[in-house]
């Protein structure tokens, strides 16, 4: 079984709201079997329930931390660096308490 998928990105700073997921389902109309919405900003709650709406073409929502999760997953423009931290609880034994 093959889906047809239809994708819609968006770079917003705002919540996207439902109108937008409703605006890209009827795009989707006769055209894709379930959608992908991503954006860089967030979704409303409202949007989140536009999108789950039963008896409506599915749409995935993916806001900016779920693709950023997805990205590091799959290692695409991401790279590990190792960053060293001072454990404070290691020297307070040391410390010279007499200037305090």
């Amino acid at each position: 079984m093959t889906d047809r998928v239809a994708f819609q990105c968006k770079r917003y700073s705002s919540p996207v709201s439902p109108s937008y997921i409703r605006d890209f389902r009827g795009a989707m109309q006769g055209r894709a079997d379930r959608g992908i919405f991503l954006t860089t900003s967030t979704f409303s709650v409202e949007a989140r329930r536009e999108a789950g709406r039963e008896r409506a073409s599915r749409v995935e929502l993916v806001d900016i931390d779920a693709l950023i999760e997805l990205l590091k997953e799959l290692q695409i423009g991401v790279i590990t660096q190792t960053i060293y931290v001072v454990d404070q609880t290691f020297f307070v034994e040391y410390r010279d308490t007499s200037k305090t």
